[in-house]
C-alpha cells in the first residue's frame, strides 16, 4: 500500500518518523511518503493572514504531491489548520468519486488529533465527515470525545514517552561528560530555559525567564534550549535587551546549547536541575524526565488574553502535564497571569524548596501511570495498516 504522511511542526515531523519506521516493519512494501514544511506552521489570524499566499503555494504543492501519490492512506500529523483543509480537499478528490463508483476507498487517518477540547470545537464536524480513524496520544482524550460528541478514538500512547525512553537507553556518561565540557559547563548545576521555538514565543518568553535567573539565588547555569532556524545573535540581542546595559552576575552563566533535534533538549533536560518552559510537548518532555519546572508563556495583550480565556478555552489548564493527571501538578503563568514578580517566586520554589520539588515529582509518577508504557508508533501503524 502506498501511504502519504503530511507534518508541518518539528515535534510532529519526530513523531511522523518514528510512525513511518514502525509502518514499514508492519508493511514491508509500503510505499512511504512524507510532506513537511514547518516554514509554513504560522500560528494566530494576523500572522497566518500575513503569510497567506505562501500557505496557499504549499498547499497547492502539497496537493500535487498526493495525486502523484494517489495513496491507499492519507496520514495527518497534527498540524490541523494546514491538514483538516487537505482532508477535505482528499475526501472530495479521492474519497467521494470512489464511493460514486462503488468502489474500495482511501482512508484517512488523524495521528495526533486536533486539541478541540481546548478550543475550535468545531472542528468536530470537519473530523467526523473527513477523518476515518483517530489515534490519540492524550489518554484523557477518549472519554472526551465519547462523552461529548459520541465519537470514538484510539489511545494509542504517547511517542514522547517512546522518544524518550529510546534516547535514555542509548546514553553514557562520555556521552553526558562530552555534552557538558562543550557547553562549558562541567560539574555544575543547570537550569533549562525552553523559550519556545518560534521567534515571537522566544522574544516574548525568553526575557522574563532571563529576569527570574538573575533573580534568582544559586550558583547554577542557565542552558537555553536554541531553536532550528534561529540564529546565535538572534539570542544575543535578546539576551542583551533583556539584562539591559547593567552588569548581571548571571551574564556569564547563560549558555545557548546548539540545536541537533530532540536529542539537544532531552540531554538539557536530562542535565537540568530544574526548568522554565512554554507550554506545549516541551512541559509533557520535562515532565517525563522528571524535572521539576515552572509553565509560563507571555502573550501580547495578556490581561484581554486571559479575561477571553475565560469563554473561549474549553478546559481549565494549558500544560499537557495538569491535562493529563488532571489537576495542578506544575505551575502555569499564561498571559495575563504572567508577571516578573509571579514567575520570580514559582521560579525560586522549583528551585529551592525540597518539598515544592518533590510534590511536583509525585504529580509526575501519576503522569507515567496514565501515560502507559512505551509503543505509541508500533501501535498506531499497526491500526495504520489494518
Amino acid at each position: 500500500m502506498t501511504y502519504f504522511i503530511i507534518a508541518g511542526e518539528s515535534s510532529g515531523d519526530l513523531h511522523a518518523r518514528h510512525l513511518m519506521d514502525a509502518i514499514k516493519t508492519k508493511d514491508p512494501e509500503a510505499t512511504l511518503c512524507y510532506w513537511y514544511r514547518p516554514e509554513l506552521a504560522y500560528m494566530g489570524f494576523v500572522s497566518v493572514l500575513m503569510h497567506l499566499p505562501e500557505i496557499l503555494r504549499g498547499m497547492k504543492e502539497c496537493r500535487k504531491a498526493i495525486q502523484e501519490a494517489c495513496p491507499d492512506r492519507l496520514v495527518l500529523v497534527d498540524y490541523p489548520g494546514f491538514n483538516l483543509k487537505i482532508a477535505a480537499w482528499f475526501h472530495k478528490t479521492f474519497v467521494s468519486p470512489c464511493r460514486q463508483k462503488g468502489l474500495a476507498c482511501p482512508e484517512v487517518v488523524y495521528y495526533i488529533p486536533p486539541k478541540i477540547w481546548a478550543w475550535k470545537e468545531g472542528r468536530i464536524a470537519q473530523i467526523r465527515r473527513y477523518v476515518d480513524k483517530v489515534l490519540s496520544i492524550l489518554p484523557f482524550e477518549v472519554e472526551w470525545y465519547a462523552g461529548k460528541y459520541d465519537y470514538h478514538v484510539d489511545y494509542v500512547g504517547n511517542p514522547t514517552l517512546d522518544e524518550i525512553t529510546l534516547f535514555l537507553s542509548s546514553l553514557t556518561s562520555e556521552k553526558v561528560d562530552r555534552w557538558r565540557a562543550s557547553l562549558g559547563i562541567a560539574g555544575s548545576k543547570v537550569v533549562a530555559l525552553l523559550p519556545g521555538s518560534r521567534r515571537q514565543e522566544i522574544e516574548s518568553n525568553l526575557p522574563m525567564m532571563l529576569r527570574a535567573a538573575e533573580a534568582a539565588k544559586g550558583e547554577f547555569y542557565y542552558v537555553i534550549a536554541s531553536a532550528p532556524n534561529m540564529s546565535k545573535e538572534f539570542y544575543d540581542r535578546v539576551i542583551t535587551e533583556a539584562l539591559g546595559q547593567r552588569s548581571s552576575h548571571i551574564q556569564d552563566r547563560i549558555v545557548l546549547a546548539p540545536c541537533q533535534g530532540s536529542w539537544s533538549s532531552f540531554m538539557l533536560l536530562h542535565n537540568a536541575h530544574a526548568a522554565l518552559v512554554t507550554s506545549g510537548t516541551a512541559t509533557l518532555e520535562t515532565a517525563i524526565m522528571s524535572v521539576p519546572q515552572v509553565v509560563c508563556y507571555a502573550m501580547r495583550c495578556g490581561k484581554l488574553v486571559s479575561y477571553l480565556r475565560r469563554f473561549l478555552l474549553k478546559v481549565p489548564y494549558v500544560s499537557l502535564v495538569n491535562l493529563i493527571v488532571g489537576r495542578e501538578v506544575v505551575p502555569e503563568l499564561v498571559a495575563g497571569e504572567l508577571t516578573q514578580e509571579a514567575l520570580d517566586k514559582c521560579f525560586s520554589s522549583v528551585l529551592l524548596d525540597e518539598e515544592c520539588r518533590i510534590a511536583q515529582r509525585r504529580g509526575y509518577d501519576e503522569l507515567m501511570r496514565r501515560l502507559g508504557q512505551p509503543g505509541a508508533p508500533e501501535r498506531a501503524a499497526t491500526q495504520i495498516v489494518n
